[in-house]
């Protein structure tokens, strides 16, 4: 995309063209990067939001949906270190800025974006893994949050992690687009 094509040869491990000249922090090996483009609708939620057994439902790492646990959830709530974070409109016109402007930096297409006030859902196409990109969208949002004129200054602004999930098809995509520009309350078809 956007006339930057891969190195001819590379190891694995070696840090990729896209990496060179900007520096040790800044370099991607091979193994961050995933070689083609994929669509991906990644979800975050805001720190202290959506606790392990929440009513709502939650998933566990490596263990799908669960259903509620309201004990879990009271014992996740009294382990919280700092209060719940919640996004105000200036900070959502915020992470939408800090999204727009990753993807643009990367070479990746943001194709739908709605941050709420305790989560943010995001379709983009990447070459990079999908944990990666959402990491970096994260820490990029962290960062101009922070630098805005009424800075978010938290301990934590986002719960670890969040949920990746590669869109197969057209379809798919389709319906992860519809979802985070108007359905928030279903979820897309391409996952149910």
């Amino acid at each position: 995309m956007n006339g930057w094509c891969w190195p001819e040869v590379q190891r694995p491990g070696e840090p990729t063209a896209l990496a060179a000249g900007r520096g040790k922090q800044a370099e991607m090996t091979s193994m961050e990067v995933a070689h083609d483009f994929i669509h991906v609708l990644i979800t975050w939620t805001t720190y202290g939001t959506w606790l392990p057994g929440d009513s709502r439902g939650w998933r566990r790492r490596l263990g799908g949906e669960q259903i509620s646990q309201p004990l879990l959830e009271r014992w996740c709530q009294a382990r919280l270190r700092g209060e719940a974070v919640l996004l105000e409109e200036h900070d959502r016109a915020t992470v939408h800025q800090a999204c727009h402007e990753h993807c643009s930096f990367r070479g990746w297409s943001l194709l739908a974006i709605n941050a709420r006030t305790n989560h943010v859902h995001v379709v983009i196409a990447t070459n990079y893994k999908p944990q990666v990109a959402r990491d970096q969208l994260k820490a990029n949002c962290t960062r101009m949050l922070r630098l805005q004129q009424t800075p978010l200054n938290v301990p934590r602004t986002w719960t670890r992690g969040g949920d990746c999930e590669i869109l197969d098809g057209n379809e798919s995509v389709e319906a992860a687009i519809q979802y985070v520009r108007e359905g928030q309350s279903v979820r897309p078809a391409a996952s149910l």
